[in-house]
C-alpha cells in the first residue's frame, strides 16, 4: 500500500515539475535556470508545510508518503539543479552558477522554514 501512495504522488509530481519548469523558463530570457529554481523552492515550501502538519498531528504518515515522498520527490530535482549549475560553469556563466547555488539554498531553506511556520500557525 505504501509504495502505491509514493507512485500516485510521483505521477502528479513528475508532470507538474516538467510543465512548471517549461512554463516558468519560457517567460525568462536568461540562462539562469528559473524553472528548476521555481520547482525546487515550491517543493521545499510544500514539504515544510507537510512536515509541520505531521508534527502537529494534522497529517498522517500516508500523507507524508503521498505528498512528501511521491509528489515532492518527483517535483523537485537535485540532479537537474546540479547539471544546470555545472552547465553554467562550463559555458562561462560562473556568476549565474554561483547565484544558482546560493539562491537555491537560501530560498529553499527559507521556503521550508516558512512552510513549517505556516503549519504551526494553522495547526500548532
Amino acid at each position: 500500500m505504501n509504495w502505491l501512495l509514493v507512485v500516485a504522488g510521483a505521477m502528479v509530481g513528475a508532470p507538474l515539475r516538467f510543465l512548471t519548469d517549461r512554463f516558468v523558463q519560457a517567460r525568462h530570457d536568461s540562462v539562469f535556470p528559473w524553472g528548476t529554481f521555481a520547482v525546487n523552492v515550491s517543493g521545499s515550501l510544500i514539504l515544510g508545510t507537510l512536515t509541520g502538519a505531521v508534527a502537529a498531528g494534522a497529517a498522517t504518515s500516508h500523507a507524508q508518503l503521498l505528498v512528501g515522498t511521491g509528489l515532492c520527490g518527483a517535483l523537485t530535482t537535485y540532479s537537474t539543479f546540479s547539471y544546470e549549475t555545472l552547465r553554467l560553469t562550463t559555458d562561462g556563466a560562473r556568476l549565474y552558477a554561483a547565484a544558482n547555488v546560493v539562491l537555491s539554498l537560501i530560498a529553499g531553506l527559507a521556503a521550508a522554514f516558512a512552510g513549517a511556520a505556516l503549519a504551526r500557525a494553522l495547526w500548532g
